[in-house]
């Protein structure tokens, strides 16, 4: 029987593998380490090894406070996959420690909250067995249905929006406006408001309370609102759940006082990864559950993350401003630790990096946002000079590299040439074939190495692996561009758009998205779909008396009767496949229709139609993540002599030997919010960003303590602030994009591309037009002259 002895010994010798786990780490992963409760906010640079840190401070806070199943650590982090890592590196920690398995569990938030809802069905207010999870865009059915509702209830209002500036009552231009208004704008708006709403907790009851601290014609919060609230009663009356309404289930549940116990009492503490992603509502969730019951003040909340790292906000409603807020918070406390040591990138590609974060700070906090003017109302006074630190693009945060003793193999490796290469190249053409020539003379080199070219668009990576397709033939390299195994989910869509088309021929909805997935696949000119819409039998059926088309509308007409003409010679259980030839498929989006067409074959088995067909693909797209035919994905975006085409978004959380970032010009990065031609009746600015920054400075007042239904800005003052908030994140994303390289970094911005790359067509002889280069890498050159190539 093991006696006292024996029980010291073991303690210290367990003591002495968690002080070896501490020394094996860096300065600011050993603060980490060492946390001994309350809150925490630790802020780290990209590739300051922010998993590793968290595993074995996890480890640790186990061993430390002797967690087990009944009293456990969680562990909260943004993506299915990050979680696996995670859990995987805490249970190697633990078994180094001779500790058991059962002190801590891993989740995604998401994953957390509906953990909590389904045990607690009754409070949570939703029934997990028989609701359907959906997955929100513009182009959902729920927003459609939301948006002829509030229609139908708001005819003046929805007048008012159709009439928008300089109205001639025209009828042509009229019908083009129902068009743009029904099927975008609308849309859209519902879509960007409702996410930034909901996931802050906002009730449709209290948007509308918000909206009259606007005084802006459109009453753009107002329509807002009334579009929330018809999306609401169509979620409940058809039983359908969103991502948002997993955390509002959550907090309904902790809302009882006995359950909100039962959870504190079952979590020592709460540790979160890549905190800057995360909305107020998902922190709320966290700091509840972080809570001592016995001690309310006190909150074991640990967030880690990286503000500057934050590339999500213009799309999804985190926003780096509540991160920046918590360290802030904690900073009073002396409760913030910053991660700044990096062992990924080489000396001069860190220099860089730093150079583009101070710099790009410099010339924010001096900037002014171009005016616009609202057509119906007089100009709003300019906005003041941006000077507040939170209101930077940047958190002033050095990335630092590592000690010399430092344990990660190869840290800080020495740079692939001068490991910084910036060119000016005459056009987009002479770009791929520097780039071609580089990736054969590295891989010729060091064949074991990897690359990546990082595009801003999918259209760019489409170009480049075109391009670039001949190098595994010639040179055993392999191109691996990831958005052409992305695209296929969307085939079930594209499909069924021109299923609904062959249908409904004279519908003006059915008809513009059919032209639309004509177009987005390049197989028609670019031109305006809503004017070929407007009228769908003049448009198909031409007569004698009717004007004269143009080659492009002959062209885009000869699709669609070609389609309609499918429906009649063909059987219907034939169709998924002809339109896959039709669409010029390719490979494995090819087998990914085939997949696609005995999925709804065998559904509809004994019962196949024409319409079961298209309720069963309806279903796929409106409630699935249809998962096309792929190659193996094991570790398929860093493989050995692979260039990886990629966007700069995707490609976070990932890096690479060597990083190519072609065509850095300005009207991409940062680029200009814009209008649409076909949306600029109601004025020079959006509905949809003029709601998501009216919906924000509430929010960012609100989370501050301060009164959150004060006045808000004019839609012209918030279109300037969307104009610096969309500045800001497309620089944090080129910094994020900067540092995915290890050994060579390698910038370009060629004197001449494409107006827009959603236009361009090389097959058509790719039009160029003069270009101007993002500024940032006009700095670089200025600061790195000696790494500019001839």
């Amino acid at each position: 029987m093991p006696t006292e002895s024996d029980f010291a010994s073991l303690q210290k010798s367990k003591n002495r593998a968690i002080k070896q786990l501490e020394d094996s780490l860096r300065p600011g992963q050993r603060k980490l380490a060492q946390w001994e409760g309350g809150k925490l906010a630790v802020s780290a640079v990209p590739g300051a090894g922010k998993s590793t840190g968290m595993s074995v401070a996890a480890a640790i806070a186990i061993a430390k406070y002797k967690l087990n199943p009944r009293k456990q650590l969680v562990v909260v982090t943004f993506t299915r996959s990050a979680a696996a890592s995670i859990k995987t590196k805490i249970r190697d920690r633990l078994k180094a420690l001779l500790i058991p398995q059962g002190g801590f569990v891993v989740h995604t938030l998401h994953g957390l909250a509906l953990n909590i809802a389904s045990r607690h069905r009754e409070l949570s207010q939703i029934n997990l067995d028989t609701a359907t999870l959906v997955t929100l865009n513009q182009n959902h059915r729920l927003i459609r249905n939301a948006v002829e509702k509030w229609i139908s209830a708001n005819p003046k209002h929805y007048q008012t929006l159709l009439e928008g500036a300089n109205f001639d009552g025209e009828e042509t231009e009229k019908l083009r406006r129902q068009s743009v208004l029904r099927t975008e704008i609308l849309p859209n708006l519902a879509d960007t408001a409702i996410r930034e709403a909901k996931s802050s907790g906002l009730t449709p009851e209290q948007l509308s309370e918000l909206a009259k601290q606007t005084n802006d014609p459109y009453q753009i919060l107002a329509i807002a609102a009334g579009l929330y609230e018809q999306y609401q009663k169509t979620m409940q009356s058809r039983n359908f759940i969103d991502y948002d309404d997993m955390i509002l289930s959550a907090l309904r549940v902790l809302e009882n006082p006995s359950i909100r116990q039962l959870w504190q009492n079952q979590i020592f503490a709460v540790f979160e990864d890549e905190a800057q992603d995360s909305s107020p509502l998902q922190e709320k969730l966290l700091q509840i559950l972080a809570t001592n019951p016995s001690n309310p003040q006190q909150i074991n909340l640990v967030r880690v993350g990286d503000p500057n790292q934050a590339i999500n906000s213009t799309f999804t409603p985190a926003d780096p401003i509540y991160f920046n807020l918590f360290c802030q918070s904690c900073q009073t406390q002396n409760q913030l630790q910053t991660m700044n040591q990096a062992g990924r990138s080489s000396p001069i590609i860190i220099k860089a990096a730093n150079f583009i974060l101070h710099w790009i700070n410099a010339q924010e906090s001096n900037s002014k946002p171009p005016r616009t003017t609202h057509p119906l109302s007089p100009p709003s006074p300019q906005p003041k000079t941006v000077t507040h630190p939170l209101q930077l693009p940047f958190r002033p945060q050095n990335i630092s590299p590592v000690d010399p003793d430092d344990p990660q193999p190869d840290a800080n490796p020495e740079p692939v040439g001068k490991g910084l290469e910036i060119y000016t190249p005459e056009d987009i053409n002479a770009t791929v074939e520097l780039i071609r020539q580089r990736v054969i003379e590295l891989f010729k080199q060091q064949p074991e190495t990897n690359a990546a070219i990082l595009v801003r668009e999918n259209r760019q990576g489409r170009f480049l692996a075109e391009e670039l397709g001949d190098l595994e033939a010639k040179h055993q390299i392999r191109v691996y561009e990831v958005s052409d195994f992305e695209r296929h989910s969307q085939i079930p869509a594209e499909i069924l758009q021109l299923l609904q088309f062959i249908d409904h021929p004279h519908s003006r909805d059915f008809l513009k998205a059919a032209l639309e997935v004509l177009q987005k696949r390049q197989l028609i000119s670019t031109q305006d779909l809503n004017a070929l819409a407007a009228y769908p039998e003049q448009f198909l059926y031409p007569t004698p008396l009717d004007p004269p088309q143009s080659d492009k509308v002959k062209e885009a007409r000869r699709y669609c009767t070609n389609l309609l003409r499918a429906r009649l010679e063909l059987p219907h259980y034939q169709l998924i496949p002809f339109l896959g030839l039709a669409l010029q498929y390719k490979g494995s989006e090819l087998a990914t229709v085939q997949k696609l067409a005995e999925r709804i074959t065998k559904q509809t088995q004994g019962k196949s139609s024409p319409q079961t067909t298209r309720s069963t693909l309806q279903e796929i797209v409106s409630f699935e993540r249809f998962q096309g035919v792929e190659e193996d994905t094991d570790d398929q975006y860093t493989k050995q002599r692979q260039v990886t085409i990629i966007t700069m978004h995707k490609a976070k959380g990932l890096d690479w030997d060597y990083v190519f970032l072609p065509f850095l010009h300005e009207d991409l990065i940062p680029g200009q919010p814009w209008v649409p031609n076909a949306a600029k009746f109601l004025g020079e600015f959006t509905l949809a960003e003029v709601a998501r920054v009216n919906i924000r400075s509430a929010l960012h007042k609100q989370y501050q303590g301060r009164d959150w239904l004060s006045k808000l800005p004019q839609p012209d003052q918030a279109w300037q602030e969307a104009a610096r908030l969309k500045r800001a994140e497309e620089f944090r994303l080129l910094y994020v994009a900067m540092t995915r390289a290890k050994r060579l970094l390698w910038m370009s911005a060629a004197h001449k591309g494409p107006f827009r790359w959603n236009l361009f067509r090389p097959e058509a002889g790719g039009n160029l037009q003069v270009k101007k280069p993002c500024p940032v890498l006009t700095a670089l050159q200025n600061e790195f002259s000696q790494f500019q190539e001839s």
